[in-house]
């Protein structure tokens, strides 16, 4: 998220993209919501407005592709075998339970509070989010080996990665470019 945080606003602006179309493909391909939005505002005013915007609404439609991610692979046929009926026990127990935490948040914080309680908040819930947030990558770093890359008889794990992330660069450009400069932004 790092490089691209700093490097996809400097070629936006050196390709002439508008603060709207970079905005959108800051939004759409940078992963976390704190590298968008720190990329949106290298990008200008408008570029962190609808950075912000793609980003939020791809949170919102996580809880419903984990759902759906869930229900799949709960139901997913297994061999040449007959589908196997599957309770609701084994659906909740595939469901990524973060997804509610995000979505009682949201709600919370969208139709309960009075504005001016949300933002008088903010400031503590993001240093508890902070915490948390680097607390969850220094757990993913103690099981990291940066060793066992060097020693993997295969690079294609490595090279996957780079494709993919290639690809979903050029196809969200694409996209963001069609509908926020050719379609316009309204």
């Amino acid at each position: 998220a790092i490089p691209m945080m700093i490097f996809m606003p400097i070629i936006a602006r050196w390709m002439g993209l508008s603060e709207v179309v970079t905005g959108a493909w800051l939004g759409g391909t940078i992963d976390t919501t704190g590298a968008v939005v720190a990329a949106g505002t290298i990008a200008g005013e408008e570029g962190l407005k609808y950075a912000t915007i793609v980003k939020f609404s791809q949170n919102v439609l996580l809880g419903l592709a984990a759902f759906a991610i869930s229900v799949f692979w709960a139901y997913r046929k297994k061999g040449d075998g007959p589908r196997e009926r599957v309770s609701l026990s084994v659906i909740w127990e595939r469901f990524p339970k973060f997804v509610l935490g995000f979505i009682m948040a949201s709600l919370i914080f969208s139709f309960l509070l009075h504005p001016d309680a949300a933002k008088a908040s903010g400031k503590v819930i993001k240093s508890f989010s902070s915490f948390w947030f680097n607390l969850a990558f220094i757990s993913i770093g103690l099981e990291t080996r940066f060793a066992d890359l060097k020693v993997m008889e295969s690079k294609k794990p490595f090279y996957s990665f780079l494709i993919a992330q290639g690809f979903n660069i050029i196809f969200t450009l694409i996209v963001s470019y069609l509908l926020f400069q050719v379609m316009g932004p309204k």
